[in-house]
């Protein structure tokens, strides 16, 4: 799968899938969301996702991932899971791959095409909290894509995972002339950066909007990493899929969009509710703003937050491309039908 994805423009191909999901070419059901305890008693889930990605594609694929947040300390990875890709005539499955690769690298490539989109002042100094999977995913790709950037602050509550990821990727880092720097804090990465990525677990958030420097891009991957504040004050609220995140009662703005906090970009809602409680109007999806349908940043002291769901449609895009390209190089195994 990596050397696969080496010769291909992941950030190029998941902008041109927002260009058609925000000129509807694409189709985008619910996903299905399996949670239960094992027999160890955690708490662990199952998605199951699928998608249809129109254009040129005219692909359709689905995305299985599960996740157990106590793995790592059984020396396994917290995610694992498959991703498949159908035939455009039989819909029979042409191809089956694995799918955590490829799920935190279009995750990664979300980040990246929000840093175009909405670039202001060069990026220099970023800040990464968390230093497992999606935190090596983002730096492996924002090393080779951010022309200026001198610094990676990272913060985790486990400096032996900072020690793993920086065996992983120094020799990048070193070519690219980019420093890891360790921090006692989040606050302390954060402050420093021009664009904050929390790839995190938690469920407490944490990020006052006093932290976030004028210009700010902050890209919440994860769940609850930036407090209620950050989303009233940004000057930008966008999201990949207003449906998707408004319908999940498990991460911020959708429980905030449940207790009449935020309005969508296009309903007809006042912004105040009854009750007088002021509410945000989510400015824009990001296809849209690729689109060039509505605008991205404004001003140069603009802070903005990018608060992607997390689409299969990504997925099923940068399967699309690894079949074929698997193909081109010749590489994978055979099954006989």
């Amino acid at each position: 799968m990596e050397s696969v994805c080496e010769g291909i423009d992941v950030v190029g191909a998941i902008r041109d899938l927002f260009r058609l999901h925000g000129s509807g070419q694409t189709v985008l059901p619910e996903e299905a969301y399996l949670g239960w305890k094992n027999d160890l008693g955690e708490q662990v889930r199952s998605l199951n996702m699928p998608g249809y990605v129109g254009g040129s594609l005219n692909i359709a694929g689905t995305k299985i991932i599960n996740g157990n947040i106590a793995n790592p300390s059984r020396g396994l990875p917290r995610a694992s899971g498959l991703t498949m890709v159908y035939d455009k005539t039989s819909v029979r499955i042409n191809c089956v791959m694995e799918g955590a690769y490829l799920s935190s690298l279009r995750t990664a490539c979300v980040t990246a095409l929000s840093a175009d989109v909405f670039k202001g002042r060069e990026i220099e100094q970023v800040a990464v909290i968390g230093a497992g999977v999606l935190a090596q995913a983002h730096i492996e790709l924002l090393a080779k894509r951010l022309p200026h950037l001198s610094s990676i602050r990272i913060f985790d509550i486990s400096s032996e995972r900072i020690a793993s990821l920086r065996a992983e990727v120094s020799a990048l880092l070193q070519a690219k002339g980019v420093e890891l720097r360790e921090t006692a804090t989040a606050e302390e990465a954060i402050r420093a950066a021009q664009l904050i990525i929390p790839a995190t677990t938690t469920t407490s958030g944490y990020i006052p909007f006093a932290w976030l420097q004028p210009g700010a891009i902050l890209v919440n991957i994860s769940l609850d990493d930036p407090l209620p504040e950050v989303v009233f004050k940004a000057a930008k609220v966008v999201v990949d899929d207003w449906k998707l995140v408004k319908d999940d009662p498990r991460r911020l703005i959708g429980r905030m969009y449940r207790a009449g906090q935020i309005i969508g970009p296009d309903e007809p809602a006042d912004e105040q509710s009854a009750e007088g409680q002021q509410r945000r109007r989510i400015d824009a999806e990001l296809g849209e703003v690729v689109a060039g349908k509505k605008e991205g940043r404004q001003h140069l002291d603009d802070i903005i937050l990018m608060n992607p769901f997390g689409m299969s449609i990504e997925d099923v895009t940068l399967a699309a491309h690894v079949y074929q390209k698997a193909l081109e190089m010749n590489i994978g195994v055979w099954l006989e039908r």
